[in-house]
C-alpha cells in the first residue's frame, strides 16, 4: 500500500476530509484508470454508487479514487489478487471499514443519492440496508438455524411469531436451504456443513430485505459442489430491485454469475466490463 506524504491525520477513525487527494503512487505501474462514472445503464436502477472513493488505514492508502456503480437486479462482481483492496472496497459500502483500525474514508458513497458518511445517517441502519457475507461462514453459535435468520429481524422493532415465522421461511427458500432444515430450525446452527453455514449466513443477511447484498469471497473455503449451490443463490438473490456486489479472486467461478466483473489492481478500478 503506497504510503501518504504526512498531513493532520483523522481526529477520529472515520474523519472524511474531503479537501485532501492522496498522492499518486510512485512505484506503481502505469495502468489505464475507468473513469468516474456518474450513472448506471438507462434501463436499471442505480442502487449505491461510489465516488471517488478512497479508503485508508491510518496513512495508508487501499482503494484509490474509485467510481463504481451498483445497479438493481444485478451481480456486479470484483476480482483481482489476494491483497488489491476488494475486501476493504466492499467494507466501505455499509460502513465497516471505519470498524477497523484506523480505518476512514474520503470520497462518497451514495445510497439511493444518499451519501451513508453523511452525519445524519445512522451506521446501524446503513448496514440493515446493506447486508453483508463474509468469506468464512458466521453463524452465531449460541443460536439456533431459526434464531441466526431472525436475529437481525428483532432489533429496532416488534414482530409477532407468525411474522417471524414468514420472513425466516422466505428467508431460508431464498438462500436454497430450506428443504435441508425445515425439521430442524430449532437445533445448533454450527451442525451444519460449512457449505449450509454460508448460506444461513446469506438467509440471514437478505431477511430483513436489505436493497445491496455484498459478499466477500463466499465460495473460497467450499468445496465444488457447495461452490455451485452458493453460485445459484447468489444469482437468485439479484432480484427483488436487489443489487449484489461480490469481492472473489475466483475467475473461473463467475460464469453464470456475474453481470459486470470490474477488475481491481492496487486499491484501483483498472478495468470494466
Amino acid at each position: 500500500m503506497t504510503q501518504l506524504p504526512a498531513v493532520a491525520g483523522p481526529a477520529a477513525s472515520t474523519r472524511r476530509l474531503e479537501s485532501h487527494r492522496p498522492a499518486e503512487p510512485t512505484t506503481a505501474p502505469k495502468l489505464e484508470v475507468v473513469p468516474d462514472q456518474a450513472s448506471g445503464p438507462d434501463n436499471a436502477l442505480v442502487r449505491i454508487e461510489t465516488r471517488r472513493l478512497t479508503a485508508l488505514f491510518g496513512r495508508n492508502v487501499a482503494v484509490r479514487e474509485v467510481s463504481l456503480f451498483f445497479p438493481t437486479n444485478t451481480v456486479t462482481a470484483i476480482i483481482g489478487p489476494s491483497g488489491c483492496g476488494k475486501s476493504t472496497f466492499l467494507r466501505c459500502l455499509n460502513r465497516m471499514h471505519e470498524l477497523s483500525d484506523g480505518g476512514w474514508v474520503t470520497g462518497a458513497v451514495l445510497l439511493d443519492g444518499e451519501d451513508i458518511y453523511s452525519g445524519g445517517l445512522d451506521p446501524v441502519a446503513v448496514r440493515r440496508r446493506v447486508g453483508m457475507v463474509f468469506q468464512r461462514p458466521t453463524p452465531f453459535p449460541t443460536m439456533s438455524i431459526y434464531d441466526n435468520v431472525a436475529a437481525g429481524l428483532r432489533l429496532g422493532q416488534h414482530r409477532n411469531r407468525s411474522e417471524l415465522d414468514e420472513i425466516v421461511e422466505r428467508a431460508l427458500r431464498q438462500a436454497a436451504l430450506w428443504d435441508e432444515v425445515k425439521d430442524r430450525l430449532q437445533t445448533s446452527a454450527v451442525a451444519l456443513s460449512g457449505g449450509q453455514q454460508q448460506r444461513l449466513c446469506i438467509a440471514r443477511a437478505v431477511a430483513p430485505r436489505p436493497e445491496v447484498l455484498l459478499l466477500d469471497e463466499p465460495t473460497a473455503s467450499l468445496d465444488a459442489p457447495t461452490r455451485r449451490e452458493v453460485v445459484v443463490t447468489v444469482r437468485g438473490l439479484a432480484g427483488d430491485r436487489c443489487a449484489v456486489g461480490l469481492a472473489t479472486h475466483d475467475i473461473a467461478g463467475l460464469t453464470g454469475l456475474a453481470d459486470t466483473v470490474a477488475v481491481m489492481y492496487l486499491g484501483r478500478i483498472v478495468e470494466i466490463g
